[in-house]
């Protein structure tokens, strides 16, 4: 088991724990307040002894696991933000004492409104302290840990020239610990080595198994001495790793012409591997896309066999065509579409499609325009290759012409691609490499924007242009 496993383990234990503990005193202050004064239970004991009460007692901490987990709370077990765990935990409680009064408390009888409503106020506060105070005391000692060095993470700067030490040796004397251990290099660009590397180098096309071998966590990216192109290269390169990858902000501000900080006490550095979304985000997006598309395919299924017959009996070919795409991190992975064109549409090699493509059937043209050639993508949200919404995924050869003139869309790799997209509402199918860097703009857009409320926009828009067959 991984460090990170384990201290996500340990907060899992203490959260469960302490939320019993809080369910467990509200129920004692519950029925010195109100059964108590009813005379439903003689005692204490007889109270705590009732299967409702027993029953609240096992289900409220599994609910409250739930919930924690949708807040984001484990993503990240180290190296947790002290104001974000407070409102975090804030959050989680309030939601939590809404959801109990509605499903448990709603019934217990008071004449006393104000009184009812202190009552709440007490199972907040228990479900925030009681939750609360395990979390800050092990969140401390692990930063006070990270502070003085006794707990680091095992660091790559990617780079070996003269800056690239420099800059690994400032991580390192730092006064405050940022948790980089720095234990190696990797060699981006030959013959520009410097002499005083002091700790071991590794080819770039070693790196996979030499972060697998030695347990590395970070990515430190230098800046290529041949410019933004090229350190572009570098990125989509390390994508596929699946490891967080820091650059500094100026070169940030090249890439996107826009900037965030993303440390403050330390050396800047911001992870470009992830967006900003919150970690609440990312759970309840997945949840969602795992929880939609599973209901989605049950419903749409007769239209699913519908058009599998209209497909397979007017044109020969396979019913479902695959495609390989790259996805989040730069993973490639299967996309499974309707087939809408003739079986031999790329035997003369890769075509990106036009308003009258000849190479598209007739059920192809329509189904195309209602979107329905999209449906059996439900089925990659499912797997976890795609999101409902997110950039639309494109196909190597084409991505490699993007980044040419855009090198920015190395950050749509930040992301899930999804079945539909801001650049799909706003722009539609593009015909060629121009249209694709110009629907690009508004899927950078939804990445610096992305929250749930916008996924809900972007749903409805897909929604309304599929009923409208505006879909070429």
């Amino acid at each position: 088991m991984t460090k990170e496993n384990r201290q996500r383990l340990v907060y899992i234990v203490l959260d469960y724990l302490s939320t019993n503990v809080a369910w467990l005193l509200f129920n004692i202050i519950r029925f010195a307040t109100i059964a108590g004064r009813q005379h439903q239970f003689p005692t204490l004991e007889t109270y705590l002894e009732d299967p409702q009460v027993i029953l609240g007692q096992i289900i409220v901490p599994i609910v409250a696991m739930a919930v924690y987990y949708l807040s984001g709370y484990y993503n990240t077990p180290f190296l947790k933000s002290r104001l974000q765990e407070i409102v975090v935990s804030i959050a989680s409680a309030a939601v939590l004492t809404i959801g109990i009064y509605f499903a448990m408390l709603i019934n217990d009888v008071t004449d006393d409104r104000l009184f009812s409503y202190r009552l709440l106020l007490v199972l907040f506060g228990l479900l925030f302290l009681v939750v609360y105070i395990p979390r800050i005391i092990v969140t401390q000692i692990n930063h006070v840990k990270i502070k003085h060095r006794t707990l680091t993470f095992d660091t790559l700067v990617v780079g070996t020239s003269y800056s690239a030490i420099e800059f690994g040796k400032r991580l390192m004397n730092m006064r405050r610990s940022m948790g980089f251990n720095i234990v190696g290099y990797v060699e981006a660009d030959e013959g520009r080595r410097s002499p005083e590397l002091d700790k071991p180098v590794y080819a770039l096309e070693d790196l996979d198994s030499v972060c697998k071998e030695h347990n590395i966590k970070n990515l430190i990216i230098i800046p290529h001495r041949h410019g933004i192109k090229a350190t572009i290269d570098l990125i989509n390169r390390l994508f596929p790793l699946d490891l967080p990858m820091f650059i500094s902000p100026d070169l940030y501000h090249l890439m996107t012409s826009g900037a965030r900080i993303s440390n403050v006490a330390g050396e800047p550095l911001i992870d470009i591997s992830r967006t900003d979304m919150s970690q609440s985000t990312v759970n309840i997006k997945r949840f969602c896309d795992i929880v939609i598309s599973a209901v989605t395919l049950v419903i749409i299924s007769p239209i699913l066999l519908a058009v599998a017959i209209a497909v397979k009996s007017t044109s020969k070919g396979k019913i479902i065509y695959t495609q390989e795409r790259i996805g989040y991190h730069k993973k490639p992975f299967k996309i499974y579409k309707f087939r809408s064109m003739y079986s031999n549409a790329e035997e003369d090699g890769p075509l990106l499609s036009s308003p009258n493509d000849p190479r598209v059937t007739k059920v192809g043209r329509f189904i195309r325009k209602y979107r329905f050639d999209e449906l059996p993508q439900f089925w990659n949200v499912l797997k976890g290759d795609m999101s409902l919404v997110g950039p639309r995924p494109e196909r190597d050869i084409y991505i490699q012409q993007i980044v040419a003139r855009a090198p920015y869309y190395s950050l749509i790799h930040q992301v899930r691609p999804g079945i539909t997209s801001w650049g799909m509402v706003k722009y539609g199918y593009a015909s060629d490499v121009n249209g694709m860097i110009e629907r690009l703009r508004y899927d950078i857009l939804y990445i610096e924007n992305v929250s749930f409320s916008v996924d809900m926009k972007i749903i409805f828009y897909t929604i309304r242009t599929i009923i409208t067959g505006q879909g070429i």
